[in-house]
């Protein structure tokens, strides 16, 4: 009898009304340029939109709300590269509880500083020599907080899920979702969100070339570990996937593919100059690898989840100054 996956469709669709009102229902954007350097019709799930400038909002807020009055008195602790740092700090601000937040001191000043603006205590580490699990759980036990992790918790894994499925609520059924992959909760939730609702639909995960634990992990059946990436995609460093997320992904996600740093440079660029958007580096990697050919039989229709938008002008700029514009097809 095979195992039951430990997020649901149902989690996804509670998550959602949980959420409702509170996150914002982002866009999904058009390009024909897109379309044309695609050959295929493309929908960009904007969660650069989203509050906090990423998608990790819809997870964080669906686990700290459902914490008890006490857990909620006492706080929460996570522990992130950023985006599910000033998830985490504001959605506990929004419920009335406080954070405190561990977080690499090689993170993006503009993610630091925005965590604490939401209220947030930063404790910094080394992510070459630190390990941030041990520290955020040691942190919590010591200070008698909810631990909130950034993708190893269901609720977390189903908050993440709601922005595939108001993809496909609003788009209808696409051929395959480009989604991101680091630790894996947000492909787990869009994965758990489109095969329960469209089977057919293939979900593949992107890495940077420097970081693809995912996908050796998901050839050897089993979890990898590789050094710490060094990739420009910082929220995409990971160095192992999580056991939870592992678990529904090795089941539920059709394939992985790769983009280098300079696909990724090249997608940011593309989108500001011709979509008028901003993402960051990590929420670039599915336009990185649909305009670099990664995909096998494009369908008529793609999805892509642009995961985040969170990256300060001076870095954007140096990104992109020397990105070469990907070629008109034709």
């Amino acid at each position: 009898m095979t195992k039951a996956l430990p997020v649901t469709l149902d989690d996804v669709h509670e998550a959602a009304a949980r959420l409702k009102g509170v996150a914002h229902r982002t866009p999904v954007l058009r390009s024909r340029t897109l379309d044309a350097l695609a050959g295929a019709e493309v929908f960009l799930k904007c969660e650069n939109f989203q509050r906090i400038g990423a998608f990790k909002f819809r997870g964080a807020y669906n686990a700290i709300s459902r914490l008890s009055p006490a857990q909620l008195a006492r706080g929460i602790a996570a522990y992130s590269s950023g985006n599910h740092a000033q998830a985490a700090a504001l959605a506990a601000r929004e419920l009335g509880s406080t954070a405190v937040i561990v977080m690499p001191e090689d993170t993006p000043r503009s993610k630091k500083e925005a965590t604490a603006g939401y209220g947030a205590e930063v404790v910094t580490y080394d992510r070459y020599t630190g390990d941030r699990v041990a520290i955020g759980e040691a942190l919590a036990a010591d200070r008698g907080l909810a631990l909130i992790p950034p993708y190893e918790h269901p609720h977390v894994i189903a908050g993440q899920g709601t922005a595939a499925l108001e993809l496909i609520e609003e788009v209808g059924d696409l051929g395959a979702l480009l989604v991101p992959v680091g630790g894996g909760g947000l492909i787990a939730g869009s994965a758990t969100a489109v095969k329960g609702t469209s089977p057919g639909i293939r979900v593949i995960g992107v890495e940077p070339e420097a970081g693809d634990d995912t996908k050796r992990s998901l050839s050897a059946g089993e979890r990898v570990s590789i050094p710490v990436p060094r990739t420009i995609a910082d929220g995409q460093a990971a160095e192992i996937p999580g056991e939870l997320t592992f678990s529904i992904n090795k089941r539920l996600v059709d394939d992985i593919v790769l983009v280098s740093d300079d696909e990724i440079r090249m997608a940011m660029r593309l989108a500001f100059e011709r979509l008028k958007i901003v993402i960051e580096p990590s929420g670039a990697t599915p336009l990185a690898a649909l305009l670099a050919g990664r995909l096998r039989d494009v369908p008529r229709r793609v999805g892509l989840i642009v995961s985040g938008g969170n990256i300060d002008a001076r870095r954007f700029a140096d990104l992109c100054a020397d990105a070469p514009l990907a070629a008109q097809r034709g």
